[in-house]
C-alpha cells in the first residue's frame, strides 16, 4: 500500500513557474515508478510526465517536453515536477500516482495503482 500527498500547487503568472512535491509512505517506496497526471476542468485526466524506480529513465508528454522536469529522492520518499515556462493551457489539478510497472502503460491511468488527492495549478495570461 504506497499512500500519496501533493503539495506545492497555486496562482502563478503564464512565464513563471512552480515546483510540485508529492511525500509517499510506504517502506517500499523505492520499488514504484511515479507519475503525474493533470485533469483541466470538464475534461480527462491526462499523462505528464513518469520516472522509474531509480530515477534513471524519464517519460514526458510532448506538451510538457522541455518545461517541466520529474525527480525522485528516495531517501526522502519524495518525487518532483519542476514547471518552467508555465502557460494558461497548464491550468489543472495535478495528480501524482504510483504503480510497480514501467512500460508503456505509464501513458494511461490505468497503468498505475495509487494516486494522490491532488493540488490545484492555476495560471494566469
Amino acid at each position: 500500500q504506497v499512500q500519496l500527498v501533493e503539495s506545492g500547487g497555486g496562482l502563478v503568472q503564464a512565464g513563471g513557474s512552480l515546483r510540485l512535491s508529492c511525500a509517499a509512505s510506504g517502506r517500499t517506496f523505492r520499488s514504484y515508478a511515479l507519475g503525474w497526471f493533470r485533469q483541466a476542468p470538464e475534461k480527462g485526466r491526462d499523462f505528464v510526465a513518469a520516472v522509474n524506480w531509480s530515477g534513471d529513465s524519464t517519460h514526458y508528454a510532448n506538451s510538457v517536453k522541455g518545461r517541466f522536469t520529474i525527480s525522485r529522492d528516495n531517501a526522502k520518499n519524495t518525487v518532483y515536477l519542476q514547471m518552467n515556462n508555465l502557460k494558461s493551457e497548464d491550468t489543472a489539478i495535478y495528480y501524482c500516482a504510483a504503480t510497480p510497472r514501467w512500460n508503456l502503460g505509464v501513458v494511461r491511468t490505468e497503468g498505475w495503482d495509487y494516486w494522490g488527492q491532488g493540488t490545484q495549478v492555476t495560471v494566469s495570461s
